[in-house]
């Protein structure tokens, strides 16, 4: 059975989130503060909408916050969206909230005082901008066959779990080897008992659609 979802605030990201979340056949309610938002909002179809406040409790009643299984706040202060989730956590027993913040440095506290999930936009886009500049330093991934062997270079850093581990304890998918170890000057040739370091380069021979496994394993991304 599908769940009933509120949304709290935040024009943009509501009517994308409320769409998506209809399409998918959940039934959804919006509250926004501005008459013109909801007037765009109500010609969503089936999409419930109510104009008001969503930090004051007898809006939250009026859009049956307690027959709610998901809150969603999504309003521009992280402290509305901090008094929003605690209402309908505690008033109406909503069973998850999830809050959207603006400082990164607040998403503890928000943990703590008791909101389910915590989205911080800042952190999602520094995550990918970190994602995207260690994807850039990997080595070209060179297609051989007609595209059915790649060799890739993946550096080794020193938060990555493979850092201290010999080959052997490695859970790599089976089409993937390592076939060389750039260790400084050095060009190793590892064998099942050669241990991995930081600041390794490994150098991996991979079937086709198996190396992103194996740098996940190697790196943790």
């Amino acid at each position: 059975m599908k769940s009933n979802v509120l949304i709290i605030g935040g024009f943009n990201k509501a009517q994308s989130l409320a769409k998506s979340l209809l399409q998918k056949g959940y039934t959804v309610t919006v509250i926004n503060s501005d008459l013109d938002s909801c007037h765009s909002l109500a010609e969503i179809p089936g999409l419930n909408v109510i104009h008001g406040d969503g930090t004051k409790p007898y809006v939250l009643l009026e859009a049956n916050a307690e027959h709610t299984d998901i809150a969603i706040a999504l309003t521009q202060r992280d402290e509305d969206n901090l008094v929003i989730c605690q209402l309908c956590k505690k008033r109406f027993r909503i069973q998850r909230t999830v809050a959207i913040i603006n400082d990164a440095r607040k998403t503890e506290f928000f943990y703590q005082m008791g909101v389910d999930s915590v989205v911080c936009a800042t952190s999602a886009i520094t995550n990918i901008i970190e994602q995207q500049a260690f994807m850039d330093k990997i080595g070209t991934m060179v297609p051989i066959g007609e595209g059915r062997i790649n060799v890739a270079e993946v550096p080794i850093l020193s938060n990555s779990p493979a850092v201290g581990k010999k080959l052997w304890e490695m859970n790599l998918p089976g089409e993937v080897i390592i076939g060389c170890i750039l260790r400084g000057e050095k060009s190793l040739v590892p064998r099942g008992d050669t241990r991995v370091l930081a600041g390794d380069t490994l150098v991996l021979i991979s079937s086709d659609n198996t190396e992103m496994l194996a740098i996940k394993e190697l790196t943790g991304r």
